[in-house]
C-alpha cells in the first residue's frame, strides 16, 4: 500500500488543509504516516508569516531531499505562494522531484491522489510531474478542505473564513491568502451536523482571521461571527465549539453574549500584538489598549475564568524600551494565561519592511524572553486556580496506553490515568467531565493530572 508523509508548518488553517490532503490520499488507498521514513509522497505546507518559518521551511526540504532520495517532495503554502522561484532552486539535481504547488493552488492537492490512482503506476514523480503542468491557474474553492477522518489531530478543525482585509503594516500573510471571504453558514452548519453524528466532542472554528467572517444566513441576512455562532447553537445540539484567534476589537455586546453559551469553550486568543498605543497605530492595528481590557473584561463577564492567551510582536520598528515597557504592564495587569510572544521580522512587500527605528535583533529577542518569562509564570497561576475543579474534556489518545491524554475545554493538557474508570469510552474526540486533581504531572508538555468524575 502506498503511502504519504505531510510535513505542517505554521497556523490552524495550514494544518486542516493539510489532514483534508492526508485524508484525500487515504481514501485513494495512500497510508499517512507519522515520520517521513518509507514514505512513497513527501507533502510540505509551508508558512510565511516570519523569516524563521520560512528558513524552517527550506530546513525540511533540504533534509527531506537528501534523507529520502527517491520519493517526490510537493511543496505548498503562503511561502510556496510568495515565493515559488526560491524554493524551486533548493533542488539541485537532474531528476526534479521538487514540485512546487502555490498556496492559490492548494486546493488542486485534493484530486491529486485520484490522479494518481487512475494512472496505475507506480511512478509517482512522472504523475505529479504531468499533474503539475495541467494545474488551474488559481483556487476553485479555498472551502474544500473538510477531511472526513483526521490522521493528526484528535479535535476537529473547521475552516470557515480565509483571507484578511486587514493588511497590517506587519503582515505578509494577508498578500498570500488575498481579502476575506467566508464560507456559507448552511454549509457551515452541515459539516457540525456531520461530526456531531459521529459523536464528535468538539469543533475548532478556525480562519485566517474568523473576526471578519461575514455570509448570508437564513433569508438571506448577513451574518457575522456572532451571528453564525447563534445559528450554528441554534442548528446543532451537543457538540462543542472552540474559537481559533479573534481580534480585540471584534468582542463587542453581541459576541459576548453568544460566546457565553455553555457549548462554547472557554478559551480565547486575543490577536494584541503589543500594550503600547504608538506601537499599535505604526502596525496598522485597529483598537487601542483600552480596547484591549475592554475585551478583556468582557470575555471573564461571561466565563468562569476563561483560558485567555495573546500574541505579542517585540521589536517592532520605533519599539522604545518604554514602549516595550506598556506592553509588559499590560500583560501583568490582564493576567493572561499564556503569552505567544515573537520578535518582529521584516516581510517583503510590506508596509513596515522599509521602516526606520530598526530594534536589533538582540533587544528583540530579549523582549520575547522577559515575555516568555511571564507567560510561564501566569501559565503556573492559572493551572493552580483550577485544581480540584472539574472540567470538560476532548480525549486525545485511546486505551491503548497507560495514561489517557486529554485537552480540557478551557486548554489545560491533561493526563488522565488509563483505568477502567476510565478508559473504554474515551476513543480519540470523545467528550467526557474530569476533575483535575494536580497541577504538575512531571510530564512534559502536559498541564495537570486528572480523574475521571464517576
Amino acid at each position: 500500500m502506498p503511502s504519504l508523509y505531510v510535513y505542517t508548518l505554521g497556523c490552524k488553517l495550514n494544518q486542516l488543509e493539510s489532514e483534508a490532503v492526508a485524508d484525500a490520499f487515504r481514501r485513494e488507498g495512500f497510508t499517512p504516516l507519522p515520520e517521513p521514513g518509507g514514505a512513497d509522497i513527501l507533502v510540505v505546507n509551508t508558512c510565511t508569516v516570519t523569516s524563521k518559518a520560512e528558513q524552517k521551511a527550506r530546513r525540511v526540504i533540504r533534509k527531506l531531499l537528501r534523507d529520502h532520495p527517491r520519493a517526490p517532495l510537493v511543496i505548498t503554502g503562503c511561502y510556496a505562494q510568495m515565493e515559488r522561484a526560491a524554493l524551486e532552486k533548493l533542488e539541485t539535481g537532474e531528476d526534479r522531484r521538487l514540485f512546487v504547488v502555490p498556496g492559490d493552488r492548494k486546493d488542486a492537492l485534493l484530486d491529486l491522489p485520484r490522479v494518481l490512482s487512475r494512472t496505475g503506476s507506480a511512478d509517482f514523480r512522472s504523475g505529479i510531474d504531468a499533474w503539475t503542468r495541467s494545474l488551474p491557474p488559481s483556487f476553485s474553492g479555498p472551502f474544500r478542505f473538510v477531511p472526513d477522518a483526521f490522521s493528526f489531530h484528535s479535535r476537529s478543525l473547521v475552516k470557515i473564513q480565509d483571507g484578511c482585509d486587514s493588511r497590517c503594516a506587519y503582515c505578509r500573510v494577508s498578500i498570500a491568502r488575498g481579502p476575506s471571504v467566508s464560507l456559507e453558514a448552511d454549509q457551515i452548519l452541515k459539516i457540525l451536523l456531520s461530526l456531531e453524528e459521529k459523536k464528535t466532542g468538539e469543533a475548532v472554528l478556525t480562519g485566517v482571521n474568523i473576526s471578519q467572517y461575514r455570509s448570508p444566513g437564513p433569508g438571506g441576512k448577513m451574518l457575522s461571527l456572532a451571528g453564525l455562532l447563534e445559528y450554528l447553537l441554534a442548528g446543532t445540539k451537543t457538540i462543542r465549539i472552540r474559537l481559533s484567534s479573534l481580534e480585540p476589537e471584534g468582542i463587542d455586546g453581541d459576541i459576548v453574549r453568544v460566546i457565553g453559551n455553555r457549548r462554547i469553550r472557554p478559551h480565547f486568543h486575543l490577536s494584541v500584538q503589543s500594550g503600547s498605543p504608538e506601537i499599535l497605530g505604526k502596525m496598522g492595528r485597529r483598537y487601542g489598549p483600552g480596547e484591549i481590557e475592554e475585551a478583556v473584561l468582557r470575555l471573564r463577564s461571561v466565563k468562569d475564568d476563561p483560558f485567555l492567551a495573546c500574541d505579542i510582536i517585540t521589536g517592532f520598528p520605533g519599539e522604545t524600551p518604554a514602549e516595550f515597557d506598556k506592553t509588559v504592564k499590560l500583560c501583568e495587569k490582564l493576567r493572561f494565561a499564556w503569552i505567544h510572544a515573537f520578535p518582529f521580522s521584516r516581510r517583503p512587500g510590506t508596509e513596515a519592511w522599509s521602516r526606520g527605528g530598526r530594534v536589533s535583533e538582540r533587544e528583540a529577542g530579549g523582549r520575547v524572553e522577559i515575555l516568555a518569562g511571564m507567560a510561564r509564570r501566569q501559565k503556573q497561576d492559572y493551572v493552580k486556580r483550577w485544581i480540584n475543579r472539574d472540567v470538560e474534556a476532548v480525549a486525545e489518545n485511546g486505551e491503548n496506553s497507560r495514561f489517557i491524554r486529554a485537552m480540557s475545554d478551557n486548554y489545560l493538557k491533561l493526563l488522565l490515568p488509563a483505568g477502567d474508570e476510565n478508559g473504554k469510552e474515551n476513543i480519540p474526540g470523545a467528550s467526557f467531565v474530569c476533575r483535575i486533581t494536580g497541577g504538575s504531572c512531571g510530564v512534559p508538555g502536559f498541564d495537570g493530572t486528572a480523574v475521571r468524575r464517576l
